[in-house]
């Protein structure tokens, strides 16, 4: 078992791989270093060596969590016609986030098991929250404005991802995410005529 680590080229991320893929599997009270080194191909120390224990391994899968769902945000908003257009894009990336991804979604927005003080877990936490302020300050809006582009875009992500959305189960995806981008909108402040479009 001691020579299986160097089989992969990138032992970290293996790890963390094998870890989302335990979390989806067995949930937070059975997520273990062990089973995470077992579906890894690894020795067991491997996890341990990288990662310290369960909640340091949870933490910098935490981490990697935040940084995928800024990418989904990012890709989601390219091309966007204007700051509002942007926002509304933002909001459907957090619902596709959540839904591509529900146990890590959790992990990152629910879980007490991350640790939030770990530098890379804050600064990766921090720049999601600081980009959700940007598209906000891009219409001229304040912070009651970005608690509610927050609220309204983490609940419809929850309740997606939780497949608890069955109304909308009926509707093409086309008209499904046009009622979601109306709904996003209706928490929006209006652009300001100072602030900037793009």
């Amino acid at each position: 078992m001691a020579s299986k680590p160097y089989h992969h080229g990138d032992l970290r991320a293996a790890l963390l791989s094998a870890a989302e893929a335990e979390l989806a599997d067995r949930g937070i009270e059975g997520f273990s270093l062990r089973s995470v080194a077992k579906r890894a191909g690894v020795s067991h120390a491997a996890p341990a060596h990288h990662f310290g224990d369960a909640q340091g391994l949870l933490t910098a899968l935490a981490a990697e969590g935040f940084r995928r769902f800024q990418a989904t945000l990012d890709a989601r908003e390219a091309g966007a016609a204007d700051a509002r257009d942007r926002a509304v894009r933002a909001g459907l990336g957090y619902m596709e986030f959540a839904v591509a991804r529900p146990t890590l979604f959790r992990l990152i927005f629910s879980s007490k098991k991350p640790d939030f003080a770990d530098p890379e877990m804050h600064e990766a936490a921090e720049a999601a929250y600081r980009h959700l302020v940007g598209l906000i300050d891009d219409m001229g809006g304040g912070l009651a404005d970005v608690a509610a582009l927050w609220a309204m875009s983490h609940g419809l992500a929850d309740l997606a991802a939780g497949q608890r959305m069955r109304s909308l189960a009926a509707l093409s995806e086309a008209e499904r995410q046009a009622v979601l981008g109306d709904l996003l909108r209706r928490v929006l402040p209006p652009v300001s005529p100072v602030a900037g479009s793009a």
